[in-house]
């Protein structure tokens, strides 16, 4: 198997423009892809990501990992766009993700389009992933990581006085950067309520899926993984709780090595998607 070797992209997307990384073994050869979506404050360069993408390409996937227009981070890793933050939501990410998916199966991406395609999801990425699977019949395989299951994440109190100031700041615990976040998600979650059910929309996920959580999980309780699996009608969907796993697995940022925990993570959704999608 050829060397995977390390191209980068960029597609329009709903808040300015979607940055993203393919790896793949060989670019001219048809193969199966995988699309790693990361969550709130995430970027495709955070620590355990690009190991996991370079552990895809090894495997055989073309593995394209993104920013999301609306992360705020740059191709550097830098949260340079605060703007595109502030007004980030959960349709615009979800409309994001169908571009990829759009760019990738046209064979806009450096790679011809791929035989099968699946999704992996991290924290928020997890939720917009179940959404995007339930809508998009290419979508063969699933992997959620320390998934959401709603996108109601805030109190009614922190909302009201929200609203009353015309944002809420957001603290980034590396940088000690203080973000500003818009009332544009709450408007969205109100507006779109329906369309970003992400129970609701696991319940329609045709295809295998793999729920993947930390029993310790700092940012995502357990009882989200939880209530996934249940709201799941299919038997192909399987449970995996990480023991004493929190939010990322042990990983950390800047990358410094694996853990126990995140290496079963990997091991797992390697298998999972070698298993359903080659």
């Amino acid at each position: 198997m050829a060397t995977p070797t390390l191209s980068k992209h960029s597609v329009p997307g709903a808040l300015g423009q979607i940055l993203i990384d393919v790896r793949a073994g060989g670019r001219t050869s048809v193969r199966p892809a995988v699309v790693v979506l990361h969550g709130f404050k995430g970027f495709k360069d955070w620590g355990m990501f690009p190991p996991l993408a370079e552990r895809l390409a090894q495997a055989g996937f073309t593995a394209v990992s993104l920013n999301l227009s609306g992360s705020g981070v740059d191709d550097a890793g830098e949260f340079s766009l605060p703007d595109r933050f502030a007004h980030n939501t959960f349709s615009a990410e979800l409309d994001d993700a169908g571009r990829v998916l759009d760019a990738l199966t046209k064979g806009e991406l450096g790679v011809p389009s791929p035989s099968t395609l699946g999704v992996i999801g991290h924290s928020r990425g997890g939720g917009i992933a179940v959404l995007q699977t339930a809508r998009d019949p290419r979508v063969r395989a699933l992997v959620t990581w320390s998934a959401i299951s709603r996108v109601e994440r805030w109190p009614p109190d922190q909302r009201s006085a929200w609203r009353e100031a015309g944002h809420t700041e957001i603290r980034n615990a590396r940088t000690g950067q203080i973000l500003p976040l818009y009332t544009d998600v709450l408007d969205d979650i109100e507006q779109n309520a329906d369309s970003l059910d992400i129970e609701a929309a696991a319940g329609r996920v045709a295809v295998p899926w793999l729920i993947v959580h930390g029993t310790e999980d700092e940012s995502v309780g357990f009882s989200e993984a939880e209530s996934l699996e249940a709201a799941s009608t299919r038997k192909k969907t399987r449970l995996l709780p990480i023991e004493h796993g929190g939010h990322t697995f042990g990983a950390t940022h800047p990358w410094r090595s694996s853990t126990p925990q995140l290496d079963t993570v990997f091991d797992a959704t390697t298998e999972w998607l070698a298993a359903h999608l080659k």
